[in-house]
């Protein structure tokens, strides 16, 4: 019994020095790499995005005053017509009825008239003869204008049958192109409550418009006169141009997002774009050309300055007027000696990835700024990853 309790606790110890040797007989090392990039000259263009809906510049909706059953067609979809072309005709059966119907009640009131007006002029006489009495020749006065104006309302109704008998026929109102047909030789169409359309006619589809629709966060900076380019799903490898003409100002909310539209005017002259197609655009709103440029990445790069070989003090001036606009820190690295120093800044417009660096003589394209450090263990002694002794290919610290 006592010989297995010694066995035991012989094994206990055992492992308790192996463990003790994995963990502490080897120590660790960090090896410290900083992430840099290389100041550049280019230019900087700051767009802003938004998705709309291709257009005719020009698109009238034909549609009939009356009602009818379609008799004729003589376009189809992608037919180009000329203004005044005839594109449909209605049944004119009942209407050209009514005309006939609208005529014989004007000869019948012109007929009243005219008995009307003998027994006025009888009356007359009698009348200043005094044979007959005032009230007699009022009722004959009265009957005869009465007729005159029922005569009136009965050519009023000819003209207007004559009018609807007109407007079976349907008439191209622009020339253009036909992108719609909504009707069919037989079909029969109401007027009763509105217009129906019947056909599309796009003036000129070598010019068009996009309506798309800006977010509020960034219309003010959308201005008239713009350029802009567009891509859309149909011809995926093309990309068009077009230029803002018009900044509507009446919002629309959906999902209580807030929009507004803006209305890019296009040319489309080998007609490769379509009414309808959805277009990604992109509105240059800036654009600085052969400027200094850092990535992003270095203004959001933050470090303590006691770790910088070099940190130079902010310019100085007449109060913080000296330093409006240099309020910016970066930090740079010799690529010979591998220190670093800081540097103030002033910063202008940025596209989302690099940014532009103004007025600033201390900057060139030869210097190099940090955009950030990589840290990697190695099974060595732990160091200061701060006190550099760094090679230009690895930038590297160690101690």
């Amino acid at each position: 019994m006592k010989k297995a309790y010694w066995i035991i606790i012989v094994v206990v110890v055992l492992g308790a020095a192996v463990a003790a040797y994995f963990l502490f007989g080897k120590t660790k090392k960090t090896v410290i790499e900083w992430r840099t990039a290389k100041i550049e000259k280019g230019d900087i263009q700051v767009t802003v995005r938004a998705s709309g809906t291709l257009s005719a510049d020009t698109t009238v909706q034909v549609g009939t005053q009356v009602s009818g059953i379609i008799n004729k067609i003589n376009v189809d979809f992608n037919s180009v017509v000329k203004k005044g072309q005839v594109i449909a005709i209605l049944d004119t059966t009942f209407l050209a009825q009514a005309v006939d119907d609208a005529r014989a009640s004007l000869k019948r009131a012109e007929i009243q008239v005219n008995q009307s007006k003998r027994d006025f002029d009888r009356t007359k006489v009698l009348f200043d003869q005094k044979v007959l009495a005032q009230a007699d020749y009022d009722l004959s006065l009265s009957t005869y204008e009465t007729a005159v104006t029922n005569a009136s309302s009965a050519q009023a109704a000819l003209n207007r049958a004559k009018i609807n008998l007109r407007y079976s026929t349907i008439i191209a109102p622009i020339s253009g192109v036909v992108v719609s047909r909504a009707v069919d030789v037989g079909q029969t169409v109401a007027a009763s409550f509105s217009t129906p359309v019947l056909f599309t006619i796009a003036k000129d589809l070598t010019k068009m418009n996009i309506d798309a629709s800006v977010s509020e966060s960034d219309i003010g900076q959308v201005k008239t006169g713009q350029t802009a380019e567009f891509t859309v799903d149909a011809l995926p490898d093309d990309v068009f141009q077009g230029k803002v003409v018009q900044v509507r100002k009446a919002p629309s909310t959906v999902n209580n997002v807030v929009t507004y539209d803006v209305i890019i005017a296009v040319d489309n002259p080998e007609q490769k774009l379509f009414p309808g197609m959805t277009a990604d655009v992109s509105v240059l709103v800036a654009e600085r050309k052969n400027v200094l440029k850092i990535p992003n990445a270095a203004l959001r790069f933050k470090l303590d300055d006691r770790n910088a070989a070099e940190s130079p003090a902010p310019p100085k001036g007449k109060g913080a007027a000296a330093r409006a606009g240099r309020d910016h820190k970066v930090w740079l690295q010799n690529p010979e000696t591998g220190k670093i120093h800081t540097a103030f800044v002033s910063l202008g417009i940025t596209d989302g990835s690099a940014t532009e660096v103004r007025g600033d003589a201390s900057l060139d394209e030869n210097q190099y700024v940090i955009t950030g450090i990589q840290a990697t263990i190695s099974p060595e002694k732990t160091v200061n990853p701060f006190t550099p002794q760094m090679s230009v290919s690895s930038r590297r610290l160690t101690r």
